[in-house]
Formats: C-alpha cells, structure tokens, sequence
C-alpha cells in the first residue's frame, strides 16, 4: 500500500481543524498514513491528532517553527519524506498550505494537484477531481511522479471523527538551512467569531448593503444570534464594506457550513464557486432573478434592510 504523509496545521500550537478534512481524504480513498506536526511546542497538538487513526504521529518542537517561514517547512517535510519513502504528501488547500506545499513539490521533482474535491481509480492509476472554470466542470488529474503532492480543498471533505489511538513520536530534524527570509510580525484581524473554513453557520453580503456601516449593523447581530462567522462577496470586500480574510469564492476561501446565508448577494459563479458545497444555502435578495436563488434551498425576496433584523429578532426568540 502507497505510504502517505498528512502535514498537519496548527496556529500558535493548537490544531487547525481544517486538517480534519485531509485525514477525511486519506481514510475515503483507503489509505495507510502518518501525520506530522511541526510547531514551538507541539507535543499536546500531536496528542490530539493521535486519535484520529493515523499508523503514527511526528512531531518536531523546535523554535525554528515558533513563526511559520515556507521555506523552513518545505525542507522540513522534504527531509521526513526522503528519510521515510513516503510517496504521497497531502495538505490542505489553506493560506499555509498554499504557501509551503509547492515547495515541497520542487524539491522531491514532485508533480502535484491542487484543491483536490475527490478521487476515483482508473485500473492502477488513481485520478485526482480538480474543479476548473469556476467550479463549472472538474477535470480529472493523473500525478506519474514517484513523489505525490497534494491539497485538499477543505470543503469537500468533512472532518474527520476520532477513532483509534496512534503511536507518537517525537523527531530531530537535522537538514533545514538558515532562512533567507525573517519573521517580522503576523497583522491579523481578531475575533470571537469563529473561522470562515471552520465555521458551522456564515453569514455572508453583498454590495446590495450599500455601506460598510450597513454590513456590519445588519450581519453582526445575525452571525452572533447564530453563533456563526461572517462573510462577504468580492464586491463587498472591493468596495470596503469588509476585509479581505472575510472574501468567500473563487478567490477568497472556500467554505461548507451547515447554514450558508447570502444577504443582498447576487450569485456571480465565482461567489457560488466558494459556497455551493454549503448544506443549506438561504438566499435573501431584493431581485428575484438573482442567480443566487439558483443554487438556495431556501430563498426570500425582498429587502433585506427589513428581513434582516426580523430573522435576527425570530433567531434570538427562539422562533
């Protein structure tokens, strides 16, 4: 059996749970695999990941990933694939995974297929789905290399449960060279909210909320009633009614909630490329050939000044 190698994500060591979803991903397409960890100190984020049925856990805490620095981890997981043969390399298809991954594929002369929603086998081979043209078709990809790279788009796979327990074991790194580049300093929006790509319910809007100040008045109080994250179009991020990490779609993130809520959005393919895997999708929008109701289980025309605090005040009621 090929021998695959999961590189977990962690933020200020604790565990990203997007790479639940490339665990989900190794055990739906059957394989044997090992997890690795790299952090400051991350022997508790390798406790963790023990239990999701891996064959064993590396992990390797070391200052040199107290910050994360692409190159750093690129010749990290290089010296762990070659001292281990492994054949596959999986992540997933985040910011950091993004970043580091294509690294990884220069130095093993890897190919690789990127934002990975499915598999399916053809004789020996196995076939990688790729969505293309906006998530208008999905092109099927063949990887010939002995090496493997791969992410996973996060939404196509939910997380993965807890099984078994799996071995831990720490490992020294001995190969990765001083960086040509330096850690400055990490500039992040904070919030209680939770993440856009782990978030159970997003409420999301459009340039249809004409103001920054109307976006925040209206998607706030329904995001916080939910206890969900908030979102928002590119045009609503272009038009500064919100910050780039909030973008869902083509060029933003990717996400799958339970409850996607699309306010005064009206559904340009590149939005409806980021969202449509959602499991319920509510629309509310003023015109009622709104590509966005296309794609809606549920859909209110209307305005959505008016719908908004209602749905809020029925939310918070418990209606």
């Amino acid at each position: 059996m090929s021998k695959l190698l999961i590189v977990a994500e962690q933020r200020d060591n604790q565990l990203k749970k997007v790479t639940l979803s490339a665990i989900t991903f190794a055990k739906k397409e059957g394989f044997s695999f090992d997890i690795i960890i790299l952090g400051s100190s991350v022997e508790s984020v390798a406790k963790e990941l023990s239990e999701y049925g891996a064959k064993r856990v590396l992990y390797s805490s070391s200052p040199l990933f107290e910050n994360f620095i692409a190159k750093t981890y690129a010749e990290a997981i290089h010296e762990v694939v070659v001292k281990n043969d492994y054949e596959y390399i999986v992540s997933t298809s985040t910011t950091t995974g993004k970043d580091f991954l294509p690294r990884v594929a220069v130095k093993l002369n890897a190919g690789m297929a990127s934002d990975i929603i499915g598999a399916e086998k053809d004789g020996d081979s196995l076939l990688f789905k790729r969505p293309i043209w906006a998530g208008a078709a999905v092109a099927l990809t063949e990887i010939t290399t002995p090496y493997k790279v791969i992410s996973v788009r996060v939404s196509a796979y939910p997380p993965a449960e807890k099984t078994t327990i799996s071995p831990i074991e720490s490992i020294t790194l001995t190969k990765i060279s001083t960086p040509n580049v330096k850690f400055i300093s990490l500039q992040e929006n904070k919030s209680t909210r939770p993440e856009l790509t782990e978030a159970m319910a997003i409420v999301s809007g459009g340039k249809g909320l004409k103001s920054k100040e109307n976006f925040n008045a209206l998607l706030e109080p329904l995001a916080d009633a939910l206890a969900g994250a908030i979102g928002a179009s590119r045009l609503a991020v272009d038009s500064g009614y919100a910050t780039n990490d909030l973008q869902v779609g083509q060029t933003g993130k990717s996400v799958a909630p339970n409850l996607y809520i699309a306010v005064a959005i009206s559904g340009a393919i590149q939005h409806l490329a980021g969202m449509k895997d959602s499991k319920v999708i509510v629309a509310i929008n003023k015109d009622d050939e709104a590509p966005i109701f296309e794609v809606a289980d549920y859909g209110f025309v209307g305005d959505a000044f008016t719908a908004i605090p209602k749905l809020t005040e029925l939310i918070k009621s418990g209606k």
